[in-house]
């Protein structure tokens, strides 16, 4: 049997959420990830330790929409800190949402010095090097801003079907992770609570088709190049002062409660190359339970051969508990379940 934290070496995670997307970050009790960059932790972690994503993810410690980072030694020598993200799936490369919780609580915590006004924590992702800059004030850290890695359209108004014939279109853009980014009124379906679990349904369908009909490439890394999910959006995408909604589902049906910060970097990219939105005007963008994200293009760059942006996206995080998790010998079920 794969080797589990016991009560005398448990594993130990602090909880935060950002928009009402948890975050459960990994503090201390987990095995050292050997790799000699990022991507190389990434596959460790996926091929050795997945037994332990499973027991801090799921039931009954965790839940199906449970999200998590491990804290792993940084590769690049610029990076203050780096992260793997996990969640029911596997192993994600871009998190906008952790980002924007492990700026504070990188500086909470001691990984950062505190510096008034603003504080920078670089943090390296399986995507890249993402630069965070914290508010600072009276010695409390309070609302984050990232700079996305490169984020770019890779597909546009690609006319595909579901597997029950209904023809739609959706654009493809990655923002640290690959979406298919598409309005939700071509099926009639307003962005609500109420519609999630229909939403839901039809996210993993559009998923399916696109894989069916879409090869994803990356110019940096073929580990990057895969659909991590789904973004159904009110269809207002031409900038105006008002916020846009959007539900994203990923990895296997996973709900994000956040309006998705790698989702805003790629909503933004291709608002910016259809022309809908120019540099430095701030976007709101609202999540299905209404949490806000701000968004902007705050530079344009290139990435391999595509025109991409570098988009800048802010939130706040709030912390919710901390926990010791750790299995009892006998506790088959304790290992990790999930209903669904």
């Amino acid at each position: 049997m794969p080797a589990y934290p016991g009560p005398s070496n448990p594993i130990e995670v602090i909880d935060m959420h950002t928009g009402g997307e948890p975050l459960r970050i990994i503090t201390s009790g987990y095995p050292d990830i050997p790799g000699e960059d990022i991507l190389a932790k990434r596959r460790h972690a996926r091929d050795h330790l997945d037994h332990l994503r499973r027991f801090l993810m799921f039931e009954p410690r965790g839940h199906y929409d449970m999200y998590g980072a491990i804290l792993v030694a940084p590769s690049l020598p610029d990076a203050d800190l780096a992260v793997l993200f996990v969640h029911n799936e596997g192993y994600s490369t871009m998190c906008g949402h952790a980002i924007l919780a492990l700026g504070r609580y990188a500086i909470d915590y001691g990984l950062v010095k505190a510096v008034a006004p603003i504080t920078t924590v670089n943090i390296e992702c399986p995507c890249g090097l993402v630069r965070a800059e914290v508010e600072v004030h009276d010695g409390k850290t309070g609302k984050v801003r990232f700079s996305s890695v490169p984020s770019f359209m890779f597909a546009t108004d690609v006319s595909l079907r579901l597997a029950d014939g209904t023809a739609f279109k959706t654009d493809v853009g990655y923002g640290g992770a690959f979406y298919a980014i598409l309005d939700a009124g071509q099926f009639d379906i307003a962005i609500t609570p109420e519609n999630a679990r229909q939403l839901t349904r039809l996210a993993e369908a559009i998923c399916q088709a696109v894989n069916d009909s879409v090869t994803l490439s990356h110019p940096d890394h073929d580990d990057l190049a895969f659909l991590y999910g789904a973004i159904l959006t009110d269809g207002r995408d031409a900038f105006e002062a008002s916020a846009t909604r959007n539900i994203c589902v990923f990895a296997k049906k996973q709900v994000d409660r956040s309006p998705t910060g790698s989702g805003v970097s790629a909503r933004l990219a291709i608002q910016h190359a259809k022309g809908l939105i120019a540099p430095g005007q701030v976007r709101l963008f609202e999540s299905v339970i209404g949490s806000r994200f701000e968004g902007s293009v705050e530079a344009t760059t290139s990435c391999g051969p595509h025109q991409a942006i570098i988009a800048s996206v802010s939130g706040k995080a709030h912390y919710s508990g901390k926990a010791s998790f750790w299995l009892e010998e006998d506790d088959v079920i304790g290992r990790g379940f999930i209903v669904g």
